[in-house]
């Protein structure tokens, strides 16, 4: 079972790691936190699909984690010269730099709308992510949405 286990976080250590980044994003116990989730993960019985559980565990435990240690993001404000350096040359700006954008944009999310834009970005059907997060389909539509337009007018906002 130990090595079935292992196996299994070896397989998803991605989706483990985004959902570590999303709610502990530059915090400096972020790795106590992963492995909280990994303790969390071997105690609490699969009784959906891989996937699913996998999901709502890890996302429970972070949202737990946030709540119980009242962790707040770490934004660090970009300077005006800072911010005409950054800004002065927008075509070099990398894949990289453009992933860090929305990751700040996410993490300025609620707990809840974190979770539903992970899985939502991960392909998860609404069905699948009204299982994990246990709200109804048609208020995982409307959810996503609304997460959709603040994510735009953030990552607008950053560019103007």
């Amino acid at each position: 079972m130990e090595e079935e286990f292992i196996e299994l976080i070896n397989q998803y250590q991605g989706i483990l790691q985004k959902i570590c980044n999303i709610y502990f994003y530059q915090h400096p116990f972020r790795e106590d936190y992963y492995q909280e989730i990994l303790i969390r993960l071997w105690k609490v019985k699969q009784e959906s699909t891989v996937s699913t559980w996998l999901y709502r565990v890890t996302l429970n435990t972070a949202i737990d984690l946030v709540r119980k240690e009242s962790v707040q993001p770490v934004y660090k404000e970009l300077s005006t010269q800072e911010y005409a350096i950054h800004d002065s040359h927008p075509e070099e700006n990398t894949a990289t730099d453009k992933k860090e954008q929305l990751y700040q944009a996410i993490n300025r999310l609620s707990e809840i709308e974190k979770a539903i834009i992970i899985l939502y970005l991960e392909s998860y059907e609404y069905k699948e992510i009204a299982a994990v997060i246990g709200i109804s389909e048609s208020n995982v539509g409307v959810k996503i949405n609304r997460i959709k337009k603040q994510l735009i007018k953030q990552l607008n906002n950053g560019r103007q």
